[in-house]
């Protein structure tokens, strides 16, 4: 008995599978030379196009950190264009009693320095005086005086306008009290003094040595007089760093640093000798005289009583 066939429409299970092994197994038939060539072309491109795909798609590497590279666009507008890289240090640059707050680049030069402090103040770099523990070096960089950030640099200084303003006055105040100076008469020649000098020397009066200088002697100066006609000496203790004015009398011990000034004039006619005032109150009407001075020790007692020599 036959058996009975599916209903219209319908497949047989397995129809498709049986269609499939058929049509894998069925032999592929040879190409020709023209079909090879063309499907092996084919295939190069698609592999090729497959390839850049895959490279566009990957990730750029990540920077590590602290690259130099990836951190050069980063930068302070300071720094960009000539001084770009330049290790800042900030100033503060006083002078004339004015401060003025400034950022230089730690590798300048006190030259360099100076034409800075020109730009700010107008003081000509010439007539500067720049201090940072001591005088900053032209040819030296702040970098190798040390200077650090927030350090005071002190400047001294005048401006050509400031010097003339200043100068000019001075100069002819000076001029004018030259003028009157000449117009005096001299000291020896006033009455106060001629009545001391009209005595003549003393018998015991020190040598004097005319044109020459020499140190003060280890013994005290003597042989002179004073405003009252008597009899004086000095003495200088400078281990006391005093004046000992001696008389019959009695002996002043005078502190030098309370000596104002030492004014002395050659005596007319003996020029060998000078009289000398040492003054020891704010006026003239201070001044102690002495009379009959070799001139030769005239500038060591001024140098000495007055402290220049304290400055080698």
């Amino acid at each position: 008995m036959a058996a009975a066939g599916a209903p219209d429409g319908m497949e047989e299970p397995g129809m498709d599978t049986e269609a499939e092994t058929v049509a894998t197994e069925a032999p592929a038939r040879p190409l020709n030379c023209v079909e090879a060539e063309a499907a092996a072309g084919a295939a190069a491109a698609a592999a090729e196009d497959s390839c850049d795909a895959r490279g566009s798609l990957q990730p750029a590497p990540a920077q590590p950190p602290g690259d130099p590279v990836a951190q050069a666009s980063v930068s302070n507008g300071e720094d960009a264009g000539g001084g770009a890289g330049r290790e800042l240090v900030d100033l503060k640059i006083i002078w004339n009693k004015t401060k003025h707050d400034v950022r230089v680049p730690l590798d300048s030069t006190g030259s360099e320095l100076k034409q800075k402090i020109h730009s700010i103040t107008g003081l000509p770099p010439a007539m500067q005086k720049v201090m940072y523990k001591g005088l900053v070096p032209e040819d030296k960089t702040l970098r190798e005086i040390k200077v650090t950030s927030g350090a005071k640099i002190m400047v001294v200084g005048s401006t050509i306008n400031d010097v003339l303003a200043v100068n000019t006055p001075k100069d002819a105040a000076q001029q004018d009290a030259k003028a009157e100076e000449n117009k005096k008469e001299p000291l020896c020649r006033q009455k106060q003094h001629r009545k001391v000098l009209d005595k003549g020397k003393p018998e015991d009066v020190m040598p004097s040595l005319k044109g020459a200088q020499e140190r003060l002697p280890t013994v005290p100066l003597s042989g002179m007089y004073n405003k009252s006609g008597g009899k004086v000496r000095l003495t200088f203790k400078l281990e006391q760093d005093q004046l000992w004015i001696g008389t019959k009398e009695r002996t002043e011990k005078l502190p030098m640093g309370s000596i104002k000034n030492v004014v002395s004039e050659p005596i007319e006619g003996h020029e060998d000798y000078h009289m000398m005032a040492f003054q020891l109150g704010p006026t003239e009407a201070s001044y102690y005289w002495v009379y009959w001075v070799p001139t030769q020790y005239v500038d060591a007692i001024k140098d000495t009583v007055l402290g220049k020599w304290q400055y080698f």
